[in-house]
């Protein structure tokens, strides 16, 4: 193939891929993923609106739920259009520059995530092993640069590898796995040069999502060392339901990661609807479950949001 079609082919749109196969059932697929995106929307915009507006939350464990909510929304917002627009029939390709764009939202929002999970273990681990400096080593100060680091560690690392997207060459048929793009997804139909795609991305992984979740493991360790070592049953089980919801957090969030990576390096052999499938769960499943997950496990969340439902069903006569 001559440079100049090769060159063509790298300015044309990728084709995203619905639902292979279920094609003539799009508009009653859009049904549930139209409410799946509602409740993530409605749910983390809840969990944000109860922590801002209840002074009882004003607290570390509290901040880190609010990033992981807004975190969540974030996620929701970066694929709503795509998968909506494509089971409604409006979209069925992308440009490579919104397909970079948007898969550097994608994955810089999944390490993010991996960073609030742990500064959430580091929170746990504080409260558990040494509460009495609880508040002098969790300050507010301390939470914002908490924060700005989580934001500069997802947002500056990924760059490079999203960059170089910019100037690979596709001269393979421009079908992407999924509704969305994804970096990896990228370089599978790329036809130049990818190792240092494939290198640094696998930096990336080990140094973020790996890491992350040896650390979270190592804090949990230590979390069990110190609450079998209280001597009063009623305590150490009051110390181990406060670690519930975010152990939940973090499975509904390594899982579908987990999945999706064996997916996509030993399941080539797969149905192409599995990988559609995988790349939804992954992008949906944290999102929709960890609202879900710390209104029933929090009691000042829980007790809130009923409050709220009962005040607006007061104000809403039927």
């Amino acid at each position: 193939m001559s440079m100049t079609s090769i060159s063509n082919f790298s300015d044309s749109n990728f084709v995203l891929t619905g639902f292979p196969g279920l094609e003539v059932d799009y508009l009653w697929i859009c049904i549930p993923f139209s409410f799946i995106y509602a409740m993530v929307f409605l749910g983390n915009c809840m969990v944000l609106h109860v922590i801002q507006t209840e002074p009882n939350l004003h607290e570390p464990m509290f901040y880190f739920l609010a990033m992981l909510a807004l975190t969540d929304l974030c996620m929701g917002l970066s694929t709503v259009h795509m998968v909506l627009g494509i089971l409604l029939g409006l979209i069925q390709e992308i440009s490579l520059d919104s397909c970079i764009a948007q898969s550097y939202f994608i994955h810089g929002l999944s390490f993010m995530e991996s960073s609030v999970l742990l500064a959430m273990a580091f929170d746990h681990y504080i409260a558990i092993c040494n509460p009495l400096h609880y508040a002098s080593i969790l300050t507010n100060n301390k939470i914002k640069k908490i924060g700005m680091a989580i934001l500069g560690r997802s947002s500056l690392l990924i760059p490079p590898v999203i960059i170089r997207l910019k100037f690979l060459d596709y001269c393979c048929p421009h079908i992407l796995s999924h509704s969305f793009c994804l970096h990896q997804d990228l370089i599978r139909v790329a036809c130049s040069d990818i190792r240092f795609n494939s290198i640094y991305a696998l930096f990336l992984v080990i140094s973020n999502l790996l890491l992350d979740a040896v650390v979270i493991l190592i804090s949990y360790i230590m979390i069990l060392h110190t609450v079998l070592a209280i001597a009063s049953r009623e305590e150490r089980i009051k110390s181990l339901q406060t670690c519930v919801s975010h152990i939940c957090a973090v499975l509904v969030f390594y899982i579908p990661i987990i999945g999706l990576t064996m997916v996509h390096r030993f399941g080539k052999h797969l149905s192409p609807l599995v990988h559609v499938l995988m790349g939804n769960i992954y992008i949906l499943f944290p999102p929709l479950m960890n609202p879900i997950i710390y209104s029933i496990k929090t009691q000042q969340i829980r007790r809130r949001i009923q409050r709220l439902f009962y005040l607006t069903s007061i104000l809403i006569p039927s």
